[in-house]
């Protein structure tokens, strides 16, 4: 029947197609077109592809949960280290969040637009700048601490609050 009806309307110029039973492999994974039904392989087992997807439902979620604020991931870090150590330089802020010395120019630009961060020439060396928060900076940077607390649960909601404390553990050599 189902032959006859993927015929008649192929005449009619509408092709059905008809679906097929889910073949499951070994990996745990089926073949179909739909995403959760396509199979891994050996990526499974690779941490470096488990740590990726986890990284992108983490900015997902800190850009859905801090979208009020319109406050991005890396300028959040930005703000934070330039927080908790006034009078840094750019270079050492670059370095210590590993993040490229032009694009940091471009994120402090964005920072010192919205009147977060200032850029104070180096009694030290002129060539450099040192960097400190705003008034305005530092009430912004203890609401997003707020909206980032918020973050912080819904992974301890995902992912359980143990397991959340396990993996920095985990991570802390990377920091």
């Amino acid at each position: 029947m189902a032959s006859q009806q993927k015929t008649s309307r192929k005449a009619a110029g509408t092709a059905v197609a008809t679906r097929r039973p889910r073949s499951h492999r070994a990996n745990g994974g089926a073949r179909s077109g739909e995403a959760g039904d396509i199979g891994l392989d050996a990526l499974v087992g690779h941490a470096g592809y488990a740590v990726r997807r986890f990284q992108l439902w983490i900015f997902q979620d800190f850009i859905k949960t801090l979208a009020t604020v319109d406050i991005r991931p890396t300028q959040y870090s930005v703000m934070t280290v330039i927080g908790a150590n006034p009078g840094l330089s750019q270079m050492a802020v670059a370095k210590r969040l590993g993040i490229e010395r032009a694009r940091l120019v471009h994120l402090l630009d964005s920072l010192e637009a919205r009147d977060f961060v200032s850029r104070v020439p180096s009694a030290t060396d002129r060539r450099s700048h040192a960097l400190h928060l705003t008034a305005r900076g530092k009430a912004a940077l203890a609401r997003f601490k707020r909206l980032a607390a918020e973050h912080e649960r819904h992974v301890a909601e995902k992912i359980g609050k143990e397991n959340r404390e396990q993996l920095l553990q985990i991570l802390a050599c990377f920091t």
